[in-house]
């Protein structure tokens, strides 16, 4: 039997096949994403959901002349096997390996770069107007988005600007009641509605000035192809309403959306997990914040748990299944996070505002307009800060502490282990004078006893967890791991050269311990898995500067460059953040 998708190295031969053909290549499709994430590890649910759209997008249109914009990219598996990546998606979200996201640099289909949500619209519409103002009224742009990225502000910013143009751009969207977790809010309720023929109000999409088609299945191919190649001739605004089941054509996949969003590894013939080992292991610092919220909240009515779609990456879900009245999904919605946290601060309630480092970016003047030029004490927290690894250079939390750090009012602190998280989050909603954000990694910490009675942590100190003659090393969060890993790599007579420093804060800075530092030592390190721009290491040499101190201090941490996909492990030995690495640094001074 002949095998059509090993045939298949581009669009254009996709196109010599007769549409009868197309069904058999869906199922090779399925089968091969399905082989390659059950032991390589990636996105699945998204891109088995999509395979029939990402065919029949690419047998009408005539990519890449025609501009294709996948939101935020979960889904562009399949793109980018029929866009000449087959032989090396193998490779996805490896180091030196393809980008588990569309990619400009990577392939001349990948017309954006994405990573974040909701940004298609508005990307698509800028190359619209491009091609318009060339004089190119034939090209076509097309944006495809799902529903719980559509109900971002940033989306409706972009169809509120497309609506009063007339631009040559199709918004489809990909409708699975789905993003990682369940869709929530009013829009998802309104498409509902419109699926089950039950909305009575006036389409919103019309009403925004768009040729409105749908709902029809996205898996029934035939009419996919056939309302695209009518599309294709309408002229200005069109949507296309997809109704698309994740984890199609897998059916542990279909009836667990959430845990098979990114399932890691699995049994490719029945699509099963592999059983857990039974060795116990800490717990992942996610679940130190998901665990330690509800004790804090059984005590203190104050407490409010606030998420932007997140609710299972960050284990509110915990919260909000213990006290679903004071734990809100927000949808993928990070200012209105932030700002609604700020709200609840100004009443007295304990906000706890718990998104992604690479997440807040997007609601950065948030912080200082609503939340810090009014001193307000939102507790931020920040998870997945510093390197995340596999998902690339468009997750990585490794800007927080830099463009955190220039905000006035606004205290910052990175635990060096789960203890030192719950005893932070304990100390917070006792009562603060300022904001604080508690940045913290992927993963889990080394903390088997992390369950212990709280002890409250004074604002600006840090710890000596070691004494040394010549050199000090001066950490920050768990990176503290790493320099306990290089210090036991070292002799014991050259380890009694070395003082050892958990700084916890880098805003305020411990600055008698500082003083202390800088006049009795020749050298010192500083170690973050941020930017060495304008963070932690900045922090220090700016204090020592100030105070006229002479002490030769190096700065280790991210460079000045985006850090692309890899383990957390192999970026750290490329950066040499390693133990061994930091081991071989620290004995070239001794």
């Amino acid at each position: 039997m002949t095998h059509l998708l090993q045939h298949i190295n581009s669009p254009l031969e996709l196109r010599k096949l007769s549409k009868s053909e197309l069904p058999k290549l869906a199922k090779e499709l399925r089968e091969f994403i399905i082989q390659i994430v059950a032991t390589k590890e990636g996105h699945l649910g998204a891109s088995l959901g999509v395979v029939e759209l990402t065919i029949a997008l690419h047998y009408v249109f005539n990519t890449p002349d025609d501009i294709l914009i996948w939101d935020v990219g979960h889904q562009a598996y399949v793109h980018k096997l029929l866009t000449g990546r087959k032989a090396q998606f193998d490779t996805n979200r490896q180091l030196g390996g393809l980008s588990g996201f569309p990619k400009r640099e990577e392939s001349a289909y990948d017309a954006f770069g994405v990573g974040h949500s909701s940004t298609s619209i508005s990307a698509a519409l800028g190359m619209a107007i491009a091609s318009k103002l060339k004089g190119d009224f034939n090209k076509q742009h097309i944006a495809v988005i799902g529903d719980a990225s559509i109900a971002s502000g940033m989306a409706f910013e972009g169809l509120n600007h497309v609506g009063v143009t007339d631009t040559n751009l199709l918004v489809i969207l990909n409708d699975n009641a789905i993003g990682i977790d369940p869709s929530v809010g009013a829009l998802k309720m309104y498409l509902t509605n419109v699926k089950k023929g039950t909305q009575k109000q006036d389409n919103i999409f019309e009403a925004l000035n768009f040729n409105y088609s749908g709902p029809i299945d996205g898996h029934d191919l035939p009419k996919v192809i056939s309302e695209l190649e009518r599309l294709k001739h309408i002229p200005g605004p069109k949507f296309l309403h997809l109704i698309t089941t994740k984890g199609k054509g897998l059916k542990q996949a279909e009836l667990d959306q959430v845990k098979y969003h990114a399932p890691g590894k699995f049994d490719a013939k029945t699509g099963d997990l592999f059983a857990k080992s039974t060795t116990v292991m800490p717990p992942k610092f996610q679940d130190v914040f998901g665990k330690t919220i509800v004790e804090l909240a059984k005590d203190n009515e104050k407490i409010i748990g606030i998420t932007p779609a997140m609710p299972t990456g960050s284990s509110l879900k915990y919260m909000m299944e213990a006290y679903p009245d004071r734990a809100f999904d927000v949808g993928i919605a990070e200012q209105h996070a932030v700002t609604l946290s700020a709200g609840l601060a100004t009443q007295g309630f304990i906000p706890f505002c718990n998104i992604y480092s690479t997440f807040l970016q997007r609601a950065y003047d948030q912080i200082i307009h609503d939340v810090a030029l009014q001193n307000l004490p939102v507790i931020f927290c920040l998870d997945r800060a510093g390197l995340v690894g596999e998902d690339g250079a468009t997750h990585q939390g490794v800007f927080d502490l830099a463009y955190l750090r220039c905000i006035p009012n606004l205290i910052i602190f990175a635990p060096r282990n789960e203890v030192e998280l719950r005893n932070i989050m304990y100390t917070a909603q006792q009562g603060l004078k300022h904001p604080i954000a508690i940045r913290y990694p992927r993963g889990r910490g080394r903390e088997l006893e992390w369950k212990q009675p709280f002890s409250k942590l004074e604002i600006g100190k840090a710890e000596k967890l070691k004494s040394g003659k010549s050199i000090a090393v001066l950490s920050i969060g768990t990176m503290a791991y790493n320099v306990e890993d290089a210090l036991q790599l070292l002799e014991h007579t050259d380890q009694e050269e070395i003082a050892f420093y958990n700084m916890r804060f880098v805003k305020p800075l411990d600055e008698d311990l500082l003083h202390n530092i800088l006049s009795s030592y020749t050298k010192v390190f500083t170690i973050e898995d941020g930017t060495i721009l304008g963070g932690f290491g900045s922090a220090v040499i700016e204090f020592a500067a100030k105070h006229h101190y002479k002490t030769t201090i190096e700065v280790l941490g991210i460079p000045d460059t985006f850090i692309e996909q890899g383990s957390v492990a192999e970026l750290q030995t490329e950066l040499h953040l390693d133990a061994k690495h930091l081991a071989e640094t620290f004995l070239k001074t001794l």
